[in-house]
């Protein structure tokens, strides 16, 4: 039997495969840990990373006592207001090798409210 990173690999590559981001649209690639959210902005072509944002990068007085699905959101929308400083309009979601739901889902729903289209 398969261990889980094993499997997760297996999922994430599958992903991969079918997203790639060009200098048009960059990839919103998603990281997830058991407690913080982490979020890149790639250049597939370069292979460079153009924007990178985590929830530690949020005001720490301003996410106190909100859930880890509240700072998610916050990511998403902070780096929607960075990309849009750098002329980025349009982008492709990563998911990785996560269920499009819960913080996964609200990054991109604060990305989407930021001003970013998918």
């Amino acid at each position: 039997m398969q261990d889980k990173k094993e499997k997760r690999l297996r999922r994430h590559h599958r992903v991969r495969v079918k997203i790639v981001g060009t200098k048009d649209r960059l990839r919103l690639s998603v990281f997830r840990s058991d407690k913080h959210i982490f979020a890149q902005l790639i250049n597939d072509e370069d292979g460079t990373t153009i924007l990178a944002v985590s929830d530690k990068n949020l005001v720490s007085k301003e996410t106190k006592g909100q859930t880890k699905s509240d700072k998610s959101f916050a990511v998403g929308k902070l780096l929607a207001e960075k990309a849009r400083e750098k002329d980025v309009k349009k982008i492709v979601f990563d998911r990785g090798s996560y269920v499009y739901a819960g913080r996964v889902k609200k990054i991109a729903e604060g990305a989407r409210d930021g001003g970013l289209e998918f």
